[in-house]
């Protein structure tokens, strides 16, 4: 399903209309979005990016230009998600703290990789395959692991 109120850039492939949940979000000129995406209100996606299949990105969540999301990768956007109150009553959208994420130009993120909420992934970086990012990315580094940590740069391609 694709909301009315989604904003929709010149030139966006999407690549199974009808297999992906889009509403309230931007999604910049020429990206391309794969199949089973969800992509939430008050989120944005920017000019050229690839969102690889089964991917979540969720409300707070800000990908510049350039940037490739691999297959599964789930953003958070809540540091202690509950789903009732001390009353046991369910929670509402007044009873939590959005937390922002930033994805920088042209970062690659690797399939199955959990991006917690409040951090920055850099310019150019790479996080590896299956890494769970808990604290900000520099430009160009390469991370991986749980939890994430540099191994190297993609200036110069090289792993420490």
């Amino acid at each position: 399903m694709i909301s009315d109120n989604v904003q929709l850039g010149e030139g966006v492939v999407i690549h199974h209309p009808d297999l992906v949940n889009l509403y309230g979000c931007k999604v910049g000129a020429n990206a391309k979005i794969g199949a089973f995406v969800e992509i939430q209100k008050g989120a944005s996606v920017g000019a050229r990016c690839k969102i690889s299949s089964h991917s979540f990105i969720c409300e707070g969540v800000d990908i510049e230009d350039g940037v490739f999301v691999g297959h599964g990768v789930m953003f958070i956007n809540d540091t202690y998600p509950k789903a009732v109150g001390e009353d046991g009553e369910l929670q509402t959208e007044a009873d939590w703290q959005l937390i922002r994420t930033r994805v920088k130009t042209r970062a690659s993120i690797g399939s199955n990789s959990t991006i917690l909420c409040g951090i920055t992934i850099g310019a150019s970086a790479l996080v590896g395959a299956g890494a769970v990012v808990t604290k900000d990315v520099p430009d160009y580094a390469i991370v991986a692991g749980v939890p994430a940590r540099v191994i190297g740069d993609t200036r110069t391609r090289e792993i420490k």
